[in-house]
């Protein structure tokens, strides 16, 4: 089985955010690799591995994919390190991208590569879009899990569970088919391979961190470089940021003496009811 990840470096959300001339000053930013494509790395491995013999399926592929700058490289490197097997790296400029681009790229390199599944966060941290996923399966007329919890395969299929407001949701997709991950994929028993014994649990509470051995061997690990115009897309995005501005700073709390008067505040000055 081949399994495709993209991923996305973006700014650590845990820095503090800088506005230079109505955008974000990203001078000096620390990147990473977007949490939940790291959790869709994480996904692709537990599928193709038996966790508690720590051995890799024979014959399962992993690779990952990005499209950014040329020091993007060092993400792509950090899922190597956890364990994907090699890496096409396709170099553009942060603003010659959106999700339309991104979406052209991918279903070129799907064309060529044919995975069996394609695997990607619902999201990226930084725009938090969440398209994506959905225009790619839509592009390639393929059946699409968004945000999965849980997967399960059972034979050429998966059984993806979905958390929505009534509970979860369960969806069987057959493959080739797109699949979006959310947070709780990581979870000890999300993923059910049936090659892993259904009794192993898997520790932490998110992704496996790069072991040393894992460090040096993503160094010999193959990762080629293309361009946009090699997936015959074009650096012209159709969406494009205008502005950005910080929220204006929250007035003071209030501590009110009963309800009546929160009330009245709620409906006079608030103006809320």
């Amino acid at each position: 089985m081949k399994i495709l990840v993209p991923v996305k470096r973006v700014p650590d959300p845990t820095q503090k955010a800088k506005i230079k001339d109505g955008h974000i000053d990203l001078t000096g930013a620390s990147w990473i690799v977007n949490t939940f494509d790291e959790y869709a790395v994480e996904t692709a491995l537990r599928l193709l591995e038996n966790g508690e013999a720590n051995a890799r399926t024979a014959g399962s592929e992993i690779v990952v994919v990005t499209i950014g700058p040329e020091d993007a490289a060092k993400e792509l490197r950090t899922t190597l390190a956890m364990g994907a097997d090699r890496a096409i790296h396709v170099v553009a400029k942060d603003d010659e991208l959106d999700s339309l681009v991104v979406v052209k790229v991918l279903a070129g390199i799907i064309a060529a590569e044919k995975p069996d599944v394609v695997i990607l966060g619902k999201q990226a941290v930084d725009g938090d879009a969440n398209q994506v996923g959905q225009m790619l399966a839509g592009k390639l007329g393929w059946p699409q899990a968004t945000f999965a919890a849980s997967i399960e395969v059972k034979g050429s299929a998966y059984v993806v569970g979905r958390e929505v407001d009534g509970g979860v949701e369960y969806k069987q997709v057959p493959t080739p088919a797109v699949i979006t991950v959310d947070l709780r994929i990581v979870a000890s028993h999300a993923v059910q391979n049936g090659v892993t014994p259904a009794s192993f649990a898997y520790g932490g509470e998110g992704a496996r961190l790069p072991s040393l051995k894992g460090i040096m061997a993503a160094k010999k690990k193959p990762m080629v470089t293309a361009k946009l115009a090699d997936y015959g897309a074009e650096p012209v995005p159709v969406i494009k940021e205008v502005g950005v501005t910080l929220p204006p700073p929250r007035a003071a709390g209030q501590i009110v003496a009963d309800i009546p008067t929160l009330v009245k505040k709620l409906a006079e000055e608030a103006k809320v009811i």
